[in-house]
Protein backbone atom coordinates (compact mmCIF):
# COMPACT_ATOMS: atom_id res chain seq x y z
CA UNK A 1 0.00 0.00 0.00
CA UNK A 2 1.12 3.20 -0.99
CA UNK A 3 2.38 5.84 2.10
CA UNK A 4 0.07 9.08 1.64
CA UNK A 5 2.68 11.32 3.05
CA UNK A 6 5.09 9.70 0.43
CA UNK A 7 2.60 10.11 -2.39
CA UNK A 8 1.96 14.00 -1.19
CA UNK A 9 5.87 14.35 -1.47
CA UNK A 10 5.65 13.01 -5.26
CA UNK A 11 3.07 15.24 -5.80
CA UNK A 12 4.67 18.38 -4.32
CA UNK A 13 8.22 17.42 -6.11
CA UNK A 14 5.72 16.95 -9.63
CA UNK A 15 4.23 20.06 -8.73
CA UNK A 16 7.55 21.84 -7.83
CA UNK A 17 9.18 20.58 -10.99
CA UNK A 18 6.14 22.13 -13.22
CA UNK A 19 6.06 25.31 -12.02
CA UNK A 20 10.34 25.42 -12.61
CA UNK A 21 10.18 23.96 -16.26
CA UNK A 22 6.85 26.50 -16.80
CA UNK A 23 9.27 29.57 -15.11
CA UNK A 24 11.69 28.33 -17.09
CA UNK A 25 10.49 28.31 -20.68
CA UNK A 26 9.05 31.78 -19.52
CA UNK A 27 12.48 32.57 -20.15
CA UNK A 28 13.39 32.03 -23.48
CA UNK A 29 14.14 34.48 -25.40
CA UNK A 30 13.29 34.57 -29.22
CA UNK A 31 15.43 37.11 -31.80
CA UNK A 32 13.93 37.54 -35.52
CA UNK A 33 16.38 37.31 -38.06
CA UNK A 34 19.12 35.24 -39.64
CA UNK A 35 22.25 35.74 -37.14
CA UNK A 36 25.61 35.73 -38.61
CA UNK A 37 28.51 33.58 -36.34
CA UNK A 38 29.22 29.86 -35.29
CA UNK A 39 25.40 28.40 -35.16
CA UNK A 40 26.94 25.58 -33.07
CA UNK A 41 29.06 27.47 -30.33
CA UNK A 42 27.91 31.67 -30.88
CA UNK A 43 27.77 33.77 -30.37
CA UNK A 44 25.41 34.80 -32.63
CA UNK A 45 24.84 38.50 -34.39
CA UNK A 46 21.50 39.59 -35.13
CA UNK A 47 20.94 43.28 -37.28
CA UNK A 48 18.42 44.95 -38.39
CA UNK A 49 16.23 47.66 -38.84
CA UNK A 50 15.31 46.86 -36.45
CA UNK A 51 16.32 43.72 -34.71
CA UNK A 52 12.88 41.97 -32.92
CA UNK A 53 13.28 40.01 -30.12
CA UNK A 54 10.05 38.39 -28.13
CA UNK A 55 10.78 36.79 -24.24
CA UNK A 56 7.40 36.16 -22.33
CA UNK A 57 5.44 39.48 -22.64
CA UNK A 58 8.18 41.58 -23.60
CA UNK A 59 8.80 42.81 -27.02
CA UNK A 60 12.38 44.13 -27.97
CA UNK A 61 13.40 46.11 -30.53
CA UNK A 62 16.94 47.40 -31.34
CA UNK A 63 19.53 48.27 -33.93
CA UNK A 64 21.57 45.16 -32.86
CA UNK A 65 21.92 42.36 -30.90
CA UNK A 66 24.14 39.55 -29.78
CA UNK A 67 23.15 35.80 -28.46
CA UNK A 68 25.99 33.90 -26.22
CA UNK A 69 26.26 30.96 -24.13
CA UNK A 70 28.37 30.40 -21.02
CA UNK A 71 31.75 30.07 -21.45
CA UNK A 72 32.69 25.84 -22.40
CA UNK A 73 28.91 25.31 -23.76
CA UNK A 74 28.07 25.08 -26.91
CA UNK A 75 24.97 27.28 -27.76
CA UNK A 76 22.77 24.75 -28.89
CA UNK A 77 22.91 23.05 -25.46
CA UNK A 78 22.84 26.69 -23.62
CA UNK A 79 18.82 26.68 -23.56
CA UNK A 80 17.63 28.44 -20.69
CA UNK A 81 21.44 29.50 -19.66
CA UNK A 82 21.95 32.44 -22.65
CA UNK A 83 22.30 36.26 -21.97
CA UNK A 84 21.14 38.21 -25.02
CA UNK A 85 22.67 41.62 -25.56
CA UNK A 86 21.22 44.69 -27.57
CA UNK A 87 22.38 47.82 -28.63
CA UNK A 88 22.11 50.97 -30.18
CA UNK A 89 18.48 52.22 -29.65
CA UNK A 90 16.72 50.10 -27.81
CA UNK A 91 12.65 50.00 -26.94
CA UNK A 92 11.02 47.27 -24.43
CA UNK A 93 7.27 46.91 -24.58
CA UNK A 94 5.12 45.35 -21.89
CA UNK A 95 1.40 45.99 -21.55
CA UNK A 96 0.92 50.14 -20.48
CA UNK A 97 5.06 50.12 -20.17
CA UNK A 98 7.16 51.50 -22.54
CA UNK A 99 10.65 51.54 -21.70
CA UNK A 100 14.09 52.91 -23.86
CA UNK A 101 17.89 52.77 -23.74
CA UNK A 102 20.81 52.43 -25.23
CA UNK A 103 21.80 49.20 -24.03
CA UNK A 104 20.12 46.26 -22.42
CA UNK A 105 21.40 42.89 -21.15
CA UNK A 106 19.17 40.10 -20.57
CA UNK A 107 19.48 36.78 -18.75
CA UNK A 108 17.65 33.26 -19.38
CA UNK A 109 18.94 32.42 -16.07
CA UNK A 110 17.00 34.92 -13.97
CA UNK A 111 14.63 35.97 -16.46
CA UNK A 112 15.77 39.83 -15.88
CA UNK A 113 16.57 42.40 -18.32
CA UNK A 114 18.74 45.67 -17.37
CA UNK A 115 18.59 48.49 -19.50
CA UNK A 116 21.13 51.08 -18.95
CA UNK A 117 22.65 54.25 -21.06
CA UNK A 118 20.07 56.72 -20.23
CA UNK A 119 17.02 54.56 -19.63
CA UNK A 120 14.15 56.12 -19.04
CA UNK A 121 10.10 54.31 -18.99
CA UNK A 122 6.33 55.81 -20.19
CA UNK A 123 3.58 53.27 -18.34
CA UNK A 124 0.02 54.28 -19.54
CA UNK A 125 -2.68 53.52 -16.99
CA UNK A 126 -5.48 51.48 -17.93
CA UNK A 127 -7.87 53.78 -16.78
CA UNK A 128 -7.07 56.55 -19.56
CA UNK A 129 -8.49 59.00 -17.51
CA UNK A 130 -5.15 58.70 -15.17
CA UNK A 131 -2.17 60.46 -15.69
CA UNK A 132 0.75 58.20 -17.10
CA UNK A 133 3.64 57.90 -15.19
CA UNK A 134 7.38 58.88 -16.12
CA UNK A 135 10.54 57.20 -14.54
CA UNK A 136 14.15 57.81 -15.57
CA UNK A 137 17.34 55.94 -13.70
CA UNK A 138 20.39 55.05 -13.97
CA UNK A 139 19.67 51.59 -14.33
CA UNK A 140 16.19 49.65 -15.04
CA UNK A 141 15.61 46.20 -13.99
CA UNK A 142 12.58 44.48 -16.01
CA UNK A 143 11.71 40.92 -15.19
CA UNK A 144 9.46 38.43 -16.47
CA UNK A 145 8.49 36.51 -14.10
CA UNK A 146 5.79 39.09 -13.15
CA UNK A 147 5.05 42.45 -14.04
CA UNK A 148 7.43 44.38 -11.89
CA UNK A 149 10.38 47.03 -12.76
CA UNK A 150 13.43 48.12 -10.95
CA UNK A 151 14.87 51.39 -11.12
CA UNK A 152 17.99 52.57 -10.03
CA UNK A 153 20.74 55.53 -8.80
CA UNK A 154 18.92 58.80 -9.49
CA UNK A 155 15.56 57.79 -9.72
CA UNK A 156 13.09 60.14 -10.75
CA UNK A 157 9.20 60.11 -11.00
CA UNK A 158 6.63 61.56 -12.98
CA UNK A 159 2.78 61.46 -12.75
CA UNK A 160 0.21 64.52 -13.07
CA UNK A 161 1.09 67.09 -10.76
CA UNK A 162 3.21 64.63 -8.09
CA UNK A 163 6.48 63.96 -8.68
CA UNK A 164 9.04 61.93 -6.83
CA UNK A 165 12.78 61.41 -6.63
CA UNK A 166 15.00 57.79 -4.60
CA UNK A 167 18.16 55.96 -5.01
CA UNK A 168 15.66 52.61 -5.76
CA UNK A 169 12.31 52.75 -6.94
CA UNK A 170 10.20 49.79 -7.80
CA UNK A 171 6.89 49.70 -9.93
CA UNK A 172 4.36 47.22 -10.11
CA UNK A 173 2.89 47.73 -13.17
CA UNK A 174 -0.22 45.62 -12.07
CA UNK A 175 -1.26 47.49 -9.22
CA UNK A 176 0.40 50.74 -10.74
CA UNK A 177 2.16 51.13 -7.22
CA UNK A 178 5.41 52.50 -6.79
CA UNK A 179 8.03 51.93 -3.83
CA UNK A 180 10.58 54.75 -3.43
CA UNK A 181 13.15 53.82 -1.04
CA UNK A 182 17.06 55.61 -0.11
CA UNK A 183 16.34 59.23 0.74
CA UNK A 184 13.07 59.24 -1.26
CA UNK A 185 11.08 62.66 -1.63
CA UNK A 186 7.67 63.60 -2.72
CA UNK A 187 6.37 66.62 -4.03
CA UNK A 188 2.89 67.82 -5.13
CA UNK A 189 3.22 70.61 -7.29
CA UNK A 190 1.35 74.15 -6.29
CA UNK A 191 -2.15 74.56 -7.93
CA UNK A 192 -4.09 77.80 -7.50
CA UNK A 193 -4.20 79.35 -3.99
CA UNK A 194 -2.07 75.52 -2.47
CA UNK A 195 1.47 75.97 -2.13
CA UNK A 196 3.83 73.20 -3.10
CA UNK A 197 3.82 70.23 -0.80
CA UNK A 198 7.49 68.52 0.07
CA UNK A 199 7.15 64.92 1.50
CA UNK A 200 9.86 62.92 2.66
CA UNK A 201 10.18 59.97 4.83
CA UNK A 202 12.52 56.71 4.88
CA UNK A 203 10.16 55.03 2.45
CA UNK A 204 7.49 55.96 0.26
CA UNK A 205 4.28 54.32 -1.58
CA UNK A 206 2.36 55.56 -4.22
CA UNK A 207 -1.05 54.40 -5.83
CA UNK A 208 -0.36 56.16 -9.07
CA UNK A 209 -3.89 55.62 -10.72
CA UNK A 210 -5.67 56.99 -7.45
CA UNK A 211 -2.79 59.46 -6.10
CA UNK A 212 -3.21 58.25 -2.31
CA UNK A 213 -0.12 57.95 -0.76
CA UNK A 214 1.88 55.99 1.81
CA UNK A 215 5.28 57.76 3.68
CA UNK A 216 6.96 55.83 6.69
CA UNK A 217 9.35 56.46 9.04
CA UNK A 218 10.63 59.97 10.15
CA UNK A 219 8.05 61.61 7.80
CA UNK A 220 8.15 65.27 7.22
CA UNK A 221 5.07 67.00 5.39
CA UNK A 222 6.55 70.67 4.33
CA UNK A 223 4.12 73.23 2.82
CA UNK A 224 4.84 77.02 3.00
CA UNK A 225 5.26 78.07 6.71
CA UNK A 226 3.92 74.74 7.68
CA UNK A 227 6.23 71.77 8.53
CA UNK A 228 4.76 68.91 9.97
CA UNK A 229 6.28 65.39 11.27
CA UNK A 230 5.54 61.98 12.66
CA UNK A 231 6.11 58.47 12.17
CA UNK A 232 3.86 57.86 9.43
CA UNK A 233 1.36 59.42 6.40
CA UNK A 234 -1.23 58.95 4.94
CA UNK A 235 -2.21 61.64 1.86
CA UNK A 236 -4.78 61.51 -0.50
CA UNK A 237 -4.27 64.13 -2.99
CA UNK A 238 -7.72 64.27 -4.55
CA UNK A 239 -9.46 65.39 -1.36
CA UNK A 240 -6.38 67.80 -0.43
CA UNK A 241 -5.69 66.05 2.76
CA UNK A 242 -3.13 64.43 4.59
CA UNK A 243 -3.46 62.19 8.02
CA UNK A 244 -0.51 62.13 9.99
CA UNK A 245 0.09 59.53 13.22
CA UNK A 246 2.46 58.01 15.85
CA UNK A 247 4.37 61.10 17.88
CA UNK A 248 2.47 63.68 15.24
CA UNK A 249 3.22 67.70 15.56
CA UNK A 250 3.00 70.42 13.51
CA UNK A 251 4.35 74.10 13.57
CA UNK A 252 3.89 76.90 11.97
CA UNK A 253 6.62 79.17 11.30
CA UNK A 254 4.95 82.36 10.63
CA UNK A 255 2.41 82.53 13.26
CA UNK A 256 4.29 79.92 16.19
CA UNK A 257 1.16 78.08 16.55
CA UNK A 258 2.11 74.54 17.62
CA UNK A 259 -0.25 71.57 17.37
CA UNK A 260 0.12 67.93 18.65
CA UNK A 261 -1.53 65.05 18.44
CA UNK A 262 -3.09 63.24 21.12
CA UNK A 263 -1.22 59.52 22.39
CA UNK A 264 -4.20 58.15 20.70
CA UNK A 265 -5.04 60.22 17.68
CA UNK A 266 -3.50 61.98 14.78
CA UNK A 267 -3.00 64.77 12.72
CA UNK A 268 -5.36 66.13 10.04
CA UNK A 269 -3.77 68.44 7.48
CA UNK A 270 -5.74 70.46 4.60
CA UNK A 271 -3.50 70.82 2.12
CA UNK A 272 -5.81 72.63 0.37
CA UNK A 273 -6.22 75.09 2.93
CA UNK A 274 -3.09 75.44 4.88
CA UNK A 275 -5.26 74.43 8.34
CA UNK A 276 -4.00 71.40 10.57
CA UNK A 277 -5.94 70.01 13.58
CA UNK A 278 -6.02 67.60 16.30
CA UNK A 279 -8.14 64.69 15.53
CA UNK A 280 -8.52 62.50 19.49
CA UNK A 281 -9.42 59.52 17.62
CA UNK A 282 -7.32 56.89 16.00
CA UNK A 283 -6.89 56.60 12.12
CA UNK A 284 -5.81 53.99 10.87
CA UNK A 285 -3.88 53.87 7.66
CA UNK A 286 -4.68 51.34 5.01
CA UNK A 287 -1.40 50.12 4.70
CA UNK A 288 -2.76 46.62 2.85
CA UNK A 289 -3.51 48.63 -0.64
CA UNK A 290 0.42 49.64 -0.85
CA UNK A 291 1.49 46.07 -0.28
CA UNK A 292 3.93 45.26 -2.47
CA UNK A 293 5.66 41.92 -3.41
CA UNK A 294 7.68 40.62 -1.27
CA UNK A 295 5.16 41.82 1.72
CA UNK A 296 3.70 39.40 4.18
Amino acid sequence: MNNPRRLALIAALAATTVLAQTTSEKRIINIQGAPRGDLRNGPLTFSGSPVKATVSTLQIQASQATLAAPAGTPLTNAKGKRTANFSGTVQVTRGGLTAKGGQLAYSEANGRGVLSASPSATFVPRDKSNDPVNISATEMSLDVDNNISTSTGNVQMKSGNQSGRADRLIFDEDKELAQLTGSPSLTRAPKGNQKELVMTGQEVRALTGNKTLYVRGNVKLVQGTLTTTGNAVYYDDKKNVAYVIGNAVSVDSKTKVTVRAPASGALEQRTDLARVRALNTPFKIPTEQFDVLGDK
